[in-house]
């Protein structure tokens, strides 16, 4: 099961995006007969969502579960987002929503065949940065003993799996929701060759994690070595408070070269560019 775990990693991803990975995959042939598929359209997961605020949410660990599947009106091929931070459960005090073991007791081939999709994968474990976030969030899911609730629907473009998604390439997310930072909190920021700056908003932790966000932070900016040209990276202590709402509901993310989530600031996306 390590082996597959180490193989698999290299396919995580946001976010959180989102937000606020590394997969892993095992499988068990021998259970496939025992297994039904369940007659549901994941990307209806978010009909009637209902929105909701959590607070204190900076640091707690957690993962996304993605079920890729295409669209049936648009023929595009999207993922439905399930965060495991915004079950009915609530944060324990330990403040990790992700369990290890069960992370490593879910076989995500057999997700795959139970859900009918494209592809099935997981975003993390990540830290979220954030200190606070409203989202709407839908459909509670059980994935091998985790639960997850549905957050947002991410455009995959041709890809099935997160893990396929370029590095420092921009992508959209259908999020209804708001993220903020507030006053004094260290965030990292990323200026791109455009102009653009990206805040951190989740840290990639991996299911076997190589480094702590502090020593991640005190490795800066020297541990970055694929960035593209004209990039550079900033450590920041926010003078005030900065709030991500995106217009119309989409916001706009990437992965660096960690498989660290970015979301993108300025007009349309934050209050201010930090």
């Amino acid at each position: 099961m390590k082996e597959n775990i180490k193989i698999l990693m290299a396919m995580a991803l946001v976010l959180v995006i989102a937000s606020c990975g590394n997969q892993s995959s095992k499988s068990d042939n021998s259970n496939d007969s025992n297994e039904s598929t369940i007659e549901v359209n994941v990307l209806n997961d978010g009909a009637g969502a209902k929105s909701g605020r959590v607070d204190n949410v900076h640091q707690v660990r957690f993962v996304e579960i993605f079920l890729v599947n295409r669209e049936a009106n648009t023929g595009n091929v999207v993922a439905a987002v399930y965060n495991t931070m915004y079950t009915s459960k609530g944060i324990p005090e330990s403040k990790d929503t992700s369990p290890q073991e069960l992370l490593e007791g879910i076989d995500f081939d057999q997700v795959q065949k139970q859900y009918g999709v494209l592809g099935a994968s997981l975003n993390g474990p990540k830290l979220c940065l954030p200190d606070w976030v409203e989202i709407d969030v839908g459909a509670e899911r059980d994935f091998d003993g985790l639960a997850a609730v549905w957050c947002a629907q991410l455009n995959m473009g041709n890809n099935t799996s997160v893990g396929e998604i370029p590095t420092y390439k921009p992508v959209t997310i259908a999020r209804n929701s708001g993220l903020g930072w507030n006053k004094g909190t260290t965030v990292v920021l990323l200026d791109d060759a455009e102009g653009n700056t990206w805040v951190m908003k989740g840290f990639e932790l991996g299911l076997e994690p190589e480094y702590t966000y502090d020593e991640f932070l005190a490795a800066l900016p020297g541990i970055y070595k694929k960035l593209p040209e004209g990039w550079k990276v900033r450590v920041k202590t926010l003078e005030e408070d900065l709030i991500e709402k995106p217009e119309g509901g989409v916001a706009t993310i990437m992965k660096d070269e960690f498989f660290n989530v970015f979301d993108k600031t300025g007009p349309g996306m934050t209050n201010y560019k930090p």
